[in-house]
């Protein structure tokens, strides 16, 4: 039994997801007014000097925080609608021939999962199974609106192996496994380290 396991932003996707959602759902002046405002804290993530997780949780908290739940799930809707063009085209033919294939898939990803899922189910339907699967940060809802803060750790680096684990250990696939993992970032490298073949480059 195989299992492919992907990273999203840049490997599955032209750009990163992040800022592009925000500019859909706030527009392009309230992000640049974001970043602006957050650029100090970005160039210390950049530089490795301030957490990649708390970083983007507190910017992700300056444009989303109090909104009404069922008001950003249209966003992600909508976003994933009108942005099928940045899914890179090698990427979601190697997912639907593993899937032809018997294949397990499972993609991994930094991104919030509430658009990282509506952009793959447009192609495949929703991923909610044993053969196919999306795994991202999370984010906290209280009394139908969004906190601001993550639900689980941002789903980068050590804790892509971790979520994987633990969708694993839930899963009914066979062992042994053969994982193939897929990744273009610093962010895969404990996933590759995880993996039996390894693939470090975007699909083209």
């Amino acid at each position: 039994m195989t299992l492919h396991a992907l990273d999203f932003d840049g490997t599955l996707t032209t750009r990163d997801t992040l800022l592009l959602f925000i500019s859909h759902a706030r527009g392009r002046w309230s992000l640049f007014r974001g970043l602006l405002l957050y650029s100090p804290l970005l160039v210390l993530m950049k530089l490795h000097l301030a957490d990649n997780g708390r970083t983007k949780e507190r910017l992700f908290s300056y444009f989303f925080r109090g909104m009404l739940e069922r008001d950003f799930e249209a966003l992600c809707t909508s976003f994933a609608r009108e942005h099928t063009d940045i899914l890179r085209k090698k990427g979601l033919r190697t997912i639907q021939q593993a899937l032809d294939d018997g294949d397990s898939v499972v993609v991994l990803s930094a991104s919030i999962d509430r658009w990282v899922r509506p952009c793959l189910s447009l192609f495949f339907g929703q991923p909610a199974s044993s053969q196919f699967a999306v795994l991202g940060t999370q984010i906290e809802v209280v009394d139908g609106r969004l906190t601001g803060r993550f639900a689980t750790p941002n789903c980068y680096g050590a804790e892509k192996v971790r979520r994987l684990r633990e969708w694993l250990s839930l899963s009914s696939l066979p062992s042994p496994l053969k994982i193939i993992a897929y990744g273009d970032s610093r962010g895969d490298k404990e996933l590759f380290d995880y993996a039996d073949e390894r693939h470090y480059k975007p699909f083209r």
